[in-house]
């Protein structure tokens, strides 16, 4: 069992297969530090309804198990959805306030334009 929280993003008609298979999808943007992930699940068959509850930006709580697959040589990953749940409203991304001009680095002197020094480079954090 696994879980992950964040803002509903998409969510699809639900998709009704010859075999009387139904599914639906769904997109939850996680609103974790400045790098935020769409993650899209999945729901199926009679819980396909759960959806109807929720609208898009609203926080949610899903809890999900991984499913994999091979077809043809292929192998898929689908995250399957059995339990979704409203979220709480406070600490998500979208009621952060956008970052203040003093939070931006100041290049108004275009006299000084060195290259950066190991110092200057230690404190990126770009996550690849």
């Amino acid at each position: 069992m696994y879980e992950a929280q964040g803002n509903l993003k998409i969510i699809n008609d639900i998709q009704t297969f010859g075999s009387g298979f139904t599914k639906r999808e769904f997109v939850i943007t996680t609103g974790d530090s400045k790098y935020p992930q769409d993650i899209k699940f999945e729901i199926v068959k009679d819980k396909c309804s759960l959806l109807d509850q929720f609208s898009i930006g609203q926080p949610v709580n899903v809890s999900f198990d991984i499913r994999g697959n091979e077809y043809q040589g292929k192998y898929y990953v689908n995250l399957n959805c059995w339990k979704i749940q409203a979220g709480a409203t406070s600490g998500n991304q979208s009621n952060q306030a956008p970052p203040s001009s003093n939070d931006m680095p100041d290049f108004s002197d275009n006299n000084n334009l060195s290259e950066p020094s190991m110092d200057d480079l230690r404190g990126d954090d770009i996550p690849f």
